[in-house]
């Protein structure tokens, strides 16, 4: 495990494609498996649709995040496809199979680490920050 850090360099947050405007809205059928079909970039955020004052977002990725912390939110990750490993500060990291979830508490530092090319569901708050704090 890396030393941990929350904070990521400008080159770490310019290799992320992260797109904050829903893809869609209520009463519309939302093809989740050919958006990450479509997907190229190497680490990939989008979010499907806003319900209430939440966020559902899909992430496609590979490869480290960065270190980083959300202080006044909890961040809920359901695999879909792929390994998905969660890197936590003074724990052991998570390791996610499709179908597996897990929950990140407001104000823990972690970072995503995935070794192969993976799709993963988020449910969050509106108005999270996806790079952290």
């Amino acid at each position: 495990m890396t030393e941990p850090s929350n904070q990521a360099s400008t080159a770490d947050l310019t290799r992320y494609a992260i797109h904050y405007e829903p893809l869609f809205q209520t009463l519309q059928t939302m093809d989740v498996q050919r958006l990450i079909d479509t997907v190229d970039d190497p680490w990939y955020n989008q979010t499907l649709i806003q319900v209430g004052d939440v966020l559902v977002r899909l992430g496609v990725m590979q490869g480290e995040y960065h270190w980083h912390k959300h202080d006044e939110q909890d961040e809920f990750f359901y695999l879909l496809q792929g390994e998905f490993h969660i890197e936590l500060e003074g724990r052991d990291a998570v390791v996610l199979k499709p179908s597996q979830a897990f929950s990140v508490p407001a104000g823990m530092l972690h970072r995503p680490v995935v070794p192969i090319r993976s799709a993963v569901i988020m449910i969050e708050k509106a108005g999270i920050v996806p790079t952290g704090d």
